[in-house]
């Protein structure tokens, strides 16, 4: 099979134009086929102040009511999306910026109310990887932003990491699929005070013993839980670092397979 690179960037690279433009640089000379996949969070949490919205986050996770939701469309499909595929089309990447709305890609369920109403936030159900590919294979890089739509009309802002791993196993219908997530640290730290005591590789076996150590917790555990999610899916495997593991020359970052 073919292979096809699938990169995620969070807010940390979004926010700062230098790490922006290196990281797009670095996008750009990826080799083959490939998808990006970004957030904003940062950025719409800024502009929503600037408006006079309050930001309501409960465990780290943003409550979308209805106000909320037009500041993200308007940031992560408008201000984030745009501005990443103009500065690709700088560096001749043919980039197009899509949200799952566009053409049917991703599709998702309104999230149930259970303990807490998080509004109009989307679990992803269904990823249209054939018409994805019609774009991979008309030579665009396609760029998701991280809202998608329930097929009746309602947008809804869905976590960019999970999007991420739907992709990736959709796609992996048709390509052998690897996950580049970037974010500010190395990999998987086994000591987070020492950003170079990176856990190069994890499997099922690695991971029990990680968690039964302590050294994966909090944010990274929803993170990791993904990651094998998506590898018994179909995912090839899964990589973690920081932007440079997108080049030969650092082998410094996390690798997780099954």
């Amino acid at each position: 099979m073919e292979k096809l690179s699938i990169v995620k960037i969070g807010g940390n690279i979004i926010e700062d134009e230098a790490s922006l433009n290196a990281f797009l640089k670095l996008f750009s000379n990826l080799e083959g086929k490939k998808i990006l996949v970004h957030g904003g969070g940062k950025r719409a949490t800024h502009v929503a102040s600037k408006l006079g919205i309050e930001s309501k986050m409960i465990n780290g996770r943003r409550i979308t009511d209805a106000e909320t939701l037009e500041v993200i469309t308007m940031v992560y499909g408008g201000l984030v999306n745009k501005n990443i595929v103009a500065k690709l089309q700088a560096l001749h990447t043919n980039a197009i910026g899509l949200t799952g709305a566009d053409v049917n890609s991703i599709k998702s369920d309104k999230r149930p109310v259970k303990e807490i109403d998080f509004g109009f936030v989307g679990d992803v159900k269904e990823v249209a990887y054939n018409s994805i590919d019609k774009l991979i294979q008309a030579d665009f890089t396609p760029v998701f932003c991280a809202i998608t739509h329930d097929g009746k009309g309602q947008l809804l802002n869905t976590n960019a990491d999970t999007i991420t791993s739907q992709v990736a196993v959709g796609m992996s219908h048709l390509y052998e699929t690897t996950i580049y997530y970037c974010f500010e640290l190395n990999g998987v730290l086994e000591n987070i005070n020492d950003k170079n005591s990176v856990v190069k590789h994890i499997n099922s076996s690695t991971y029990q013993d990680l968690l039964d150590k302590g050294i994966i917790a909090d944010g990274m555990l929803p993170k990791l839980e993904n990651c094998f999610d998506a590898l018994r899916g179909g995912v090839k495997n899964i990589n973690m670092g920081n932007t440079s593991m997108l080049t030969q020359e650092n082998d410094n970052f996390t690798t997780i397979t099954l």
